[in-house]
């Protein structure tokens, strides 16, 4: 199962988006409102993907993509800021698909 952060500042799209993640069987997604919150999900959870969403500041992103890429160089962090539950699925698809490639390429 693929673990799945979502961070974002508006609380009402946050749960919208996770919820879309959850309806996939093979997909396991939690929100973070604020930076701390991502942090500490993030050292709690193996994820394989980070979606960052709308709301965040340019400064925090910054932050967030070098705190996470620090602890986890391989991890995929895709900037999602909308588009409906197609692109968010079509998002998330070609995120994990491309980790698979560059895994299966390193090997």
């Amino acid at each position: 199962m693929e673990k799945i952060l979502y961070i974002g500042r508006h609380t009402e799209i946050l749960n919208t988006v996770v919820r879309l993640i959850n309806a996939n069987e093979n997909w396991f997604g939690i929100g973070a409102e604020t930076d701390a919150e991502a942090i500490s999900l993030f050292a709690e959870y193996d994820f394989s993907l980070v979606l960052l969403g709308c709301g965040i500041e340019k400064e925090n992103e910054d932050f967030l993509i070098s705190h996470f890429t620090n602890l986890k160089p391989e991890i995929t962090i895709v900037q999602h800021y909308g588009g409906g539950s197609g692109l968010l699925n079509s998002e998330i698809l070609l995120a994990l698909s491309h980790k698979k490639n560059l895994t299966l390429g390193e090997k």
